[in-house]
């Protein structure tokens, strides 16, 4: 059933205001309502191609204001104001009422909507393409495109009728981004247009979504937020500040990592830890050995063989074999060696 109703209608009073706004007794609440209804049908008649999007009345006493929202004000206005006096004639004529006629452009900045996302317009548009013969699937597409290049959030283009001149009526829709029918706080704009063809008329609809309408409580909410935030901030930088009114400089954050090393850190390698001092107890005396040094005579070269595995193994060498050491070696390389001592020689011929 959501689809059968206005979606303007379904959100009247919720998130839109009403576009008639008055107050009539019983008795003269049908008369103000049918003059309405042909105040609206006579200017979107005789300014057929305008580009009229809305029409607002408002009544206080005999005094009638018609609000014009258009994106062709020259159209209206005429030249030197001619056209809006030939309608606040006419306007007059019918309701025999004072009648102020006042026109809003809807390129101005101020505007909420602009003209290539406003749904009436969109909807004129296609049909007088469609009056035009071009051909139902560009209108609608081209409609689409520019609804949300334009900054629309959804657009939905709908044509019924003999589309391309065929026997049987039918009716194709295109639809781009989303339009949530359902949601009351959706911004859903909606208009319609009908397209006089030689085969018949061909009626359009076209919704564009414009977003969300925030409730009232939920931005009281949102700016109460905001406050507090800004109250938690500036008690923050209130208290950073020095008494003078300057700010206080924070302290260097530094990382454990990051602190600077010591002499003694810097100089022991990565990985070795530090020579340990021993501390001598009070009273005792230092070892002599300590006290004297010791000249140590140098020690006696030993031949290869005899150089322990696991010495070589930590001076980063292999210890050669016990054959190659000892050819590498004279035999005799360890005994001192032996000199010859002069004795007398015994006469031969006995005692002397």
């Amino acid at each position: 059933m959501g689809q059968k109703i206005h979606p303007y209608g379904f959100r009247l009073g919720i998130i839109y205001p009403w576009k008639s706004n008055w107050y009539a007794s019983r008795r003269d609440y049908i008369e103000a309502l049918h003059e309405d209804i042909w105040i609206r049908r006579h200017i979107r008649s005789r300014l057929s191609r305008a580009g009229i999007s809305s029409i607002d009345i408002e009544r206080k006493g005999d005094q009638i204001w018609v609000y014009i929202r258009t994106a062709r004000p020259g159209i209206v206005i005429g030249r030197k104001g001619a056209e809006v006096d030939r309608l606040r004639k006419d306007v007059e004529r019918y309701t025999k009422k004072r009648v102020d006629v006042k026109v809003e452009d809807m390129n101005q900045a101020s505007s909420e909507v602009r003209p290539d996302t406003d749904a009436t317009l969109l909807a004129q548009g296609v049909a007088e393409q469609l009056a035009g013969r071009v051909a139902f699937r560009r209108a609608m597409r081209r409609a689409v495109q520019t609804a949300m290049r334009a900054g629309a959030l959804g657009v939905r283009v709908a044509c019924a009728g003999r589309l391309g001149g065929t026997d049987m009526g039918r009716k194709e829709w295109y639809r781009e981004g989303r339009v949530p029918l359902h949601t009351l706080r959706a911004k859903v704009d909606f208009g319609t247009a009908a397209a006089k063809t030689t085969f018949g008329a061909i009626g359009v609809k076209v919704w564009v979504y414009h977003g969300d309408e925030v409730p009232h409580r939920e931005q009281e909410t949102e700016r109460a937020l905001a406050r507090a935030h800004a109250r938690a901030e500036k008690g923050e930088r209130g208290a950073a500040t020095k008494p003078g009114g300057t700010r206080a400089s924070a302290p260097a954050k530094t990382e454990p990592a990051a602190e600077a090393a010591t002499p003694a850190e810097a100089a022991t390698p990565v990985g070795t830890a530090a020579p340990v001092e021993v501390a001598t107890p009070v009273g005792t005396a230092a070892p002599a050995e300590a006290a004297t040094p010791v000249e140590v005579a140098p020690a006696e070269t030993t031949a290869p063989a005899e150089v322990a595995p696991e010495a070589a193994k930590a001076a980063g060498t292999k210890a050669p074999s016990k054959r190659k050491a000892a050819k590498a070696t004279p035999k005799d390389a360890g005994s001192p060696a032996e000199t010859p001592v002069d004795t007398p020689a015994e006469p031969e011929g006995g005692d002397a």
